[in-house]
């Protein structure tokens, strides 16, 4: 059997753990705890830790996600939980482009500290249209054209699946090479 360690990062509140919820066979392992800052307006708990899941995609491959925090003063779980990744999914939600600085930064922050793939799950894409939306993110994050943004829900496993997916099919053609 061949396990994946799979990255799910992303900006404060951009759906991370949502994410790994919606897909994991198992009850996810979450670090969850009320905010004590300003950020409290957007939500009432954020991740200081990490999350955890399980997804087992054929009798053969199992996928171990492991969700960051969003939050800047937690960010050196970054560096801890990207060791031995084989990838990573950058949670972005589209609908807040003040967050793509931010999302641009992690970018290069985990570019720093492997090349391997990744693809961007884009959350609440919205009314301006799929492509005009991936567009500006592809833009915004300064990304090729050949980097997978998919349009995702987080909280609907079928769309999860699909970025699982798409991020798959990319380590394995790294792993063939």
């Amino acid at each position: 059997m061949r396990s994946f360690k799979i990255v799910v990062t992303g900006p404060f509140s951009a759906g991370k753990t949502t994410f790994i919820k919606s897909i994991s066979e198992i009850s996810i392992v979450s670090t969850e705890r009320a905010i004590s800052d300003s950020t409290r307006r957007v939500k009432a708990e954020t991740t200081v830790a990490m999350d955890f899941g399980r997804i087992t995609i054929s009798k053969d491959i199992v996928l171990y996600l492991f969700g960051t925090p969003g939050q800047e003063r937690f960010d050196f779980m970054w560096q801890i939980l990207s060791e031995g990744m084989l990838g990573y999914i950058l949670m972005l939600d589209a609908s807040r482009p003040d967050t793509y600085a931010e999302g641009k930064r992690i970018l290069e922050f985990f570019a720093t500290l492997s090349d391997a793939p990744f693809v961007v799950g884009a959350t609440r894409i919205g009314d301006e249209g799929d492509a005009q939306a991936i567009e500006r993110i592809r833009q915004e994050l300064n990304i090729d054209g050949d980097t997978q943004i998919i349009p995702c829900n987080a909280m609907e496993k079928e769309d999860v699946k699909k970025v699982l997916l798409g991020l798959l099919y990319d380590i394995l053609k790294t792993l063939d090479k």
